[in-house]
């Protein structure tokens, strides 16, 4: 039977050792990484079964950019470690997409516990995209490097239409309401004007569709109610 993968992303080299050999004593195999971006690259290419991440990483991204950048293409479980067990850290840390939340010093026996549970429970929910890209005829968005690409040469999109694109996309066949995606995309505006949907759409299709390679419609209109990526299932 193949052990399962677990990948912590500590940057106190003492903290890795210790998770290593402790974790690997129940039967895990585990991988470390000592920085966030490494992290998710070894995220993307061993695909784990679990996440062990330390919240209080002193590089860029730290452990809350590190959960943001990983949920926007898999589901894998992330069990939080840190030194602060205040109400206000573990929110962040839980509200970016974390499963678990342990604070340092740990008992192993605990941790393993906790590890068992959230894989546990991963079991019950697939992920949407466990291979971290989404395909559609020529069109490709590959959601761990951030990029877009049409028969294989990518496509220059702004953040704003990338996180539009990558949003519908995620739904391939759903209906996903204006208000889900202002909330979504201008969250730090109470009230977004509706307006601004419907520029970046346009432009979004501009470069998606309005190509004499691309006579294919992508992103489909629901008037009055939002918009749906093409299904193609």
């Amino acid at each position: 039977m193949n052990k399962l993968h677990l990948l912590v992303i500590d940057d106190e080299p003492q903290i890795r050792r210790l998770l290593e050999r402790g974790l690997s004593s129940y039967g895990y195999t585990v991988v470390s990484a000592p920085n966030g971006q490494d992290g998710i690259a070894l995220a993307a290419q061993i695909k784990p079964a679990a996440i062990i991440l330390d919240m209080d990483l002193r590089s860029i991204p730290d452990g809350v950019g590190v959960c943001k950048a990983v949920r926007e293409w898999s589901a894998i479980p992330i069990l939080i470690l840190s030194v602060a067990d205040s109400k206000t850290i573990k929110l962040a840390a839980l509200n970016a997409g974390a499963d678990d939340y342990i604070t340092k010093p740990f008992d192993m026996d605990e941790l393993e516990a906790r590890i068992r549970a959230v894989i546990r429970r991963a079991v019950l929910t697939e992920a949407t995209n466990p291979e971290g890209t989404i395909q559609v005829r020529d069109l490709l968005l590959d959601l761990v490097r951030r990029r877009v690409s049409f028969k294989a040469k990518e496509i220059h999109l702004t953040p704003t239409e990338y996180e539009l694109l990558r949003i519908l996309a995620s739904h391939p066949g759903r209906v996903v309401t204006n208000k889900t995606l202002l909330d979504a995309i201008w969250r730090d505006q109470k009230e977004p004007p509706a307006h601004y949907l419907r520029v970046y759409i346009n432009m979004l299709r501009k470069k998606l569709e309005e190509r004499a390679d691309s006579p294919f419609h992508y992103i489909i209109t629901e008037p009055g109610i939002g918009y749906r990526f093409a299904d193609l299932s």
